[in-house]
């Protein structure tokens, strides 16, 4: 099996394990993984540096999303403003409410 086989299965199992049920960008259902300031993000005794709702999505299921989508998670309403992939295969939605 290919290392890149092996990552798109690691990949599939993070979002089998850990997306949100209730993403919804521009209406449609993407798999993915939200997080806000007001959730609790501290580590131990240290503050992250999380600063902006954000949802983490696959690179593949970030086609179509712009400056502007909307973006329904966690009971509220978002607006996309930056688009930040990572390099890795995922892409971090940067939101506003």
């Amino acid at each position: 099996m290919a290392f890149r086989d092996l990552v798109a299965d690691l990949d599939a199992a993070v979002v089998r394990d850990l997306a949100d049920d209730d993403i919804r960008i521009d209406g449609e259902p993407v798999p993915g993984m939200f997080a806000a300031p007001w959730l609790g993000p501290d580590l131990g005794h240290q503050r992250t540096q999380l600063e902006h709702p954000q949802v983490s999505v696959r690179d593949t299921d970030a086609t179509g999303i712009r400056v502007g989508s909307i973006v329904d998670a966690g009971g509220s309403r978002y607006r996309v403003f930056e688009l930040q992939p990572d390099g890795t295969g995922w892409t971090v939605l940067l939101l506003r409410e």
